[in-house]
């Protein structure tokens, strides 16, 4: 009778083990480096199942305090986030670095602001902020379900304008603008104690990244300036953290120059897009998750830009 109580008692834990693990408002931290975890977004398309936890989030430990990078994409998952750091560590709050103002980077904003965090953004976000396209995208996410009613855009309390050593936390940061180029507000944080750096979404690791109508040649060159930095740990947007630096920034690289090179002459030589698209050999990256949602619109968009840039 003991050995079936203990049987039972085994199975239930391991039970409640994998229905956490499969929850994705109970967050796992990942350790990477002395004073950085980060929580991992999932390889999908938001949804209401998965509560628009799509993207990556850093968390920073220093001898004074806490530091996000990232706030993920609903108030629900910021609340989850604060649970995960309260369970690492009693450290207040202090600020949220943002790499950029896409949605399912910062819909947790208005939760970690109220927790007392100040939040730092790229100036160039400001026109996005204030913009109808961010107010639509807003109101389509609380249609679908994707975050809450009541969600909101949130604007940062400090701008940054160039390269800027942010001392904070009883650490040593630098700030890195890096765009225009995934979005014109891109924003690279380099802990050099740890040799770790966030690179958003300059880099997605392990999926086809979103390219939309970004500037891929300025994308590009950020990601080879990038490249210059020591790292021993990248942090993508979305994705696995790396160890293998340069090898997964060069990844994102060469998918943009591949589309540049085939959308380029494509657009050069007048041939159309479908007829283009379907002659182009894309058997190194179709194995990628999110190829077939992603990957079409981005050659699409390179093929315009392209377009434009031989005119």
């Amino acid at each position: 009778m003991m050995m079936t109580r203990l049987l039972l008692l085994w199975l239930l834990t391991l039970l409640s083990s994998a229905c956490r693990a499969d929850d994705p408002l109970v967050l796992q931290p990942q350790q990477l480096s002395p004073h950085v975890w980060f929580v991992q977004g999932q390889s999908a398309l938001g949804s209401r199942e998965n509560h628009n936890f799509i993207s990556n989030a850093g968390i920073i430990v220093g001898p004074e305090g806490v530091v996000l990078v990232d706030a993920l994409g609903s108030p629900e998952l910021a609340r989850a986030l604060l649970a995960a750091v309260a369970r690492l560590t009693d450290k207040p709050l202090r600020a949220v670095i943002l790499t950029h103002y896409h949605a399912d980077h910062v819909y947790g904003l208005q939760v970690l602001k109220a927790a007392g965090a100040r939040i730092l953004a790229q100036r160039q976000a400001g026109e996005y902020i204030n913009s109808d396209t961010a107010a639509q995208r807003l109101k389509a996410s609380i249609e679908q379900g994707l975050v809450e009613p009541g969600t909101r855009i949130v604007p940062p309390d400090q701008w940054i304008d160039g390269d800027t050593p942010l001392a904070i936390a009883g650490l040593q940061l630098q700030l890195i603008p890096v765009g225009p180029a995934h979005t014109p507000e891109d924003l690279a944080v380099w802990l050099a104690e740890d040799k770790l750096l966030f690179a958003g979404d300059l880099v997605f690791r392990g999926r086809v990244p979103f390219v939309g109508q970004a500037d891929s040649r300025r994308w590009i060159a950020s990601l080879d300036r990038l490249l210059t930095r020591p790292a021993a740990i990248v942090v993508p947007g979305h994705g696995p953290a790396s160890t293998e630096a340069r090898q997964d920034l060069l990844l994102t690289r060469d998918y943009l120059a591949y589309l540049r090179a085939t959308m380029g002459r494509a657009a050069r030589d007048m041939t159309p897009f479908d007829e283009a698209y379907a002659a182009t050999d894309w058997s190194r990256y179709e194995q990628l998750p999110l190829f077939k949602a992603a990957n079409r619109m981005n050659a699409y968009n390179t093929y315009l830009l392209m377009e434009h840039d031989a005119d």
